[in-house]
């Protein structure tokens, strides 16, 4: 007889209902059919908070928003990312995003505000100027958490999932309201433990001196060996305006001999250097 897995913590930005939990939940189906695994969820109320309880090794994984379709990374993330230590990537979960507006208003007139996370107001902001023109958006925490507003405001809506507007027993008045039609997000796992080797994709950060060629030099470090970019992102570094941090997803596995090469000379070519580790994509549906 087989003893059952010892269930293992995930923390992930909450409350119920958010996309975050949709990716988290996603990720745990996943791997409990690759191998005896049993995922408990713990939401957090902010995605700081959230990897901060990886970090403090609180939680053994999180999953946390880094990039979405509409309107590319997720900035906390990766400001918090580079902030704590010890952190690695060990895999990516990729969801497509269906937002729906929650609302217990009669018609789209009598809607005066409408809440959601910053990242769902922004990918539906053609959609709110169109349809809701005299209504004020506000950010919340997170897409669920906006619907707390709902359940005491007739006259606000909020943007969410529908999986949200039916934990909360709230009427969806309008579906599909993402500016484009294909929206999704990609989310990390993340743990203290040291990331995979292995992986089609690594995820590394790094800071500069500021002088000519100081980011020229790293990318022809990568270039140099054949490694491709599929994203590059800059920071500030919150040491001084025109001070950055960059950070990159190279199509390579850390394991490679050619990105081993390229990872050693990039320490003597930055000034701090991250690598946060090889993964792979699993693609929800």
């Amino acid at each position: 007889m087989t003893d059952s897995p010892h269930p293992i913590t995930i923390g992930y930005l909450g409350p119920a209902g958010t996309y975050a939990e949709a990716a988290t939940t996603g990720y745990a189906q996943w791997r409990s059919s690759q191998e005896a695994f049993l995922g408990e969820f713990r939401p957090y109320p902010s995605i700081a908070k959230t990897l901060e309880a990886a970090a403090s090794g609180e939680v053994p994984l999180v999953v946390v928003p880094v990039e979405n379709s509409i309107q590319g990374s997720v900035t906390t993330t990766l400001d918090t990312l580079w902030q704590l230590e010890g952190l690695h990537v060990q895999q990516a979960v990729l969801l497509p995003i269906a937002h729906v507006l929650v609302t217990q208003a009669p018609t789209l007139k009598t809607i005066t505000t409408v809440y959601s996370h910053p990242q769902a107001l922004a990918q539906c902001q053609r959609w709110i100027e169109t349809h809701l023109p005299n209504a004020k958006p506000l950010p919340t925490n997170s897409t669920a958490e906006a619907l707390t507003n709902v359940q005491e405001q007739p006259q606000t809506a909020a943007i969410s999932s529908e999986r949200a507007a039916q934990l909360y027993d709230l009427p969806v008045l309008a579906r599909d309201i993402s500016d484009c039609p294909d929206n999704c997000t990609r989310f990390w796992v993340i743990a203290r433990e040291p990331a995979h080797l292995t992986g089609s994709h690594t995820a590394i950060a790094f800071s500069t001196i500021n002088r000519p060629g100081s980011l020229l030099q790293p990318l022809a470090t990568l270039a140099e060996r054949d490694i491709n970019l599929c994203r590059i992102e800059s920071r500030p570094s919150k040491r001084g305006l025109g001070d950055y941090v960059f950070f990159l997803d190279l199509e390579a596995g850390q394991q490679e001999a050619r990105t081993q090469a390229a990872l050693a000379e990039l320490r003597d070519r930055v000034e701090t250097l991250k690598v946060f580790g090889s993964y792979d994509a699993l693609k929800l549906t």
